[in-house]
């Protein structure tokens, strides 16, 4: 693996990289460690899969715009905390390609006469720019995020942007005419181009739309999704329900091996698009529902349906107690939970692991090299009524295995 150490300009200012300067082999017994301080009451933690190349994976990357105190348009990153704007040239883990469009679109402000808006005296028309590229079909989408769906020249402008980036398949102005810490509005025009990419993971297509949730490491997510569908082992005959779906991705790829699955999303948008997605696959046996993943799957376990496998990746704030407590009511054979978490998962296990289940496997996975952040697949099964009850780890623990990590 490489083992470049390099510290960005910008790295205290932003906050983001918590890794900055350190090797990336010591980064990943970093994060070996507070992981298995986290989990090993569970079971054993397998050594961290990290990457060859841990720089510049980010194939989603946001600017955000604004000036500097001499009125000088800048685009970069919140500070860490706060609404203050560190302007970024070269981001050590963001898409090169998208930093270079970023950087084309703050050149080209001047001459069209748009003006950066400004938070505090709500003054200006451009706010964001979010550039998503397509790791293995090379297409990509630059979202402008604006305060009204008037931009000036807009033809014109496209037209010299993709003069200098070609690769450009589509352009799409966002409205966000809110006063929020949220970057993208609710109303999308399509400037250019037919409004979304697609990128291929794992054998197969997904559109990617301006809000579509979509992992940003295109490499690691085959890793870990890869690593997913290995715990579940399906034979063909499982029926399966993808909790927390989004788009679909999880549901889509386990399709492949299970009699039929079942993926439901709270957000309709998500769901317009999983539904998109299975289409585009030729999937057939995969069906998108929305609502509450919890509600659902109660209703399923009052009806006496039963379920082999229950796929689920939360957000960072993990499960709550009534989706568990619905997760316990249908019991599944097994339950593959992908977490972006390790301190919500080992809170969630804790609660499940007291009940009816045991940990099987754990496997972290380095998905944002350079950061703190740490992804986990953990595959649980049910537990024999006299097995022991694994004891969850207590927070405080966590806290302190946290910070004698990183000390070191």
């Amino acid at each position: 693996m490489e083992q470049k150490e390099t510290v960005c300009s910008v790295a205290k200012k932003c906050g983001g990289c918590r890794y900055q300067g350190v090797p990336y082999q010591d980064q990943l017994r970093k994060k070996q460690k507070i992981t298995e301080g986290l989990l090993k009451k569970f079971g054993k933690v397998e050594p961290i899969i990290g990457m060859e190349d841990p720089y510049y994976y980010r194939n989603k990357v946001h600017a955000a715009f604004g000036r500097d105190r001499k009125g000088n348009v800048i685009s970069g990153i919140y500070e860490e905390k706060s609404h203050r704007i560190v302007s970024v040239d070269d981001c050590m883990i963001e898409d090169k390609k998208s930093q270079e469009i970023i950087r084309t679109i703050r050149g080209m402000l001047k001459s069209f006469k748009i003006k950066t808006y400004d938070e505090d005296t709500g003054y200006g028309l451009l706010r964001h720019v979010l550039v998503r590229g397509g790791f293995s079909t090379g297409e990509i989408m630059v979202v402008l995020v604006t305060v009204s769906p008037i931009f000036p020249s807009k033809n014109n402008f496209v037209k010299a942007l993709r003069k200098e980036h070609p690769e450009i398949t589509t352009v799409v102005l966002n409205v966000n005419d809110r006063q929020t810490s949220m970057v993208l509005g609710d109303r999308n025009i399509v400037l250019y181009g037919p409004g979304f990419i697609k990128d291929r993971l794992m054998g197969l297509t997904f559109r990617i739309s301006p809000s579509s949730f979509y992992q940003v490491n295109p490499v690691q997510t085959e890793v870990l999704y890869g690593k997913a569908m290995e715990f579940a082992a399906m034979t063909g005959k499982e029926r399966v329900i993808d909790a927390y779906c989004g788009t679909g991705t999880i549901g889509i790829i386990a399709s492949r091996n299970a009699r039929d699955v079942i993926g439901v999303e709270l957000n309709r948008d998500a769901i317009r698009d999983a539904r998109m997605n299975a289409r585009e696959n030729k999937i057939r046996n995969v069906r998108f529902v929305p609502g509450d993943a919890g509600w659902f799957m109660e209703g399923m376990a009052a009806e006496g349906e039963k379920v082999d496998v229950v796929l689920m990746d939360p957000p960072r704030a993990g499960s709550d107690r009534k989706f568990l407590h619905s997760l316990l009511s249908l019991s599944p054979e097994k339950i593959v939970y992908v977490s972006c978490n390790p301190e919500t998962l080992a809170r969630d296990l804790a609660y499940l692991t007291k009940r009816d289940y045991l940990v099987k496997k754990m496997q972290p996975v380095d998905m944002f090299p350079v950061t703190d952040s740490v992804e986990t697949v953990c595959l649980l099964g049910k537990r024999k009524p006299d097995a022991k009850v694994k004891i969850g780890i207590d927070m405080d623990d966590y806290y302190r295995i946290r910070e004698n990590a990183e000390s070191k």
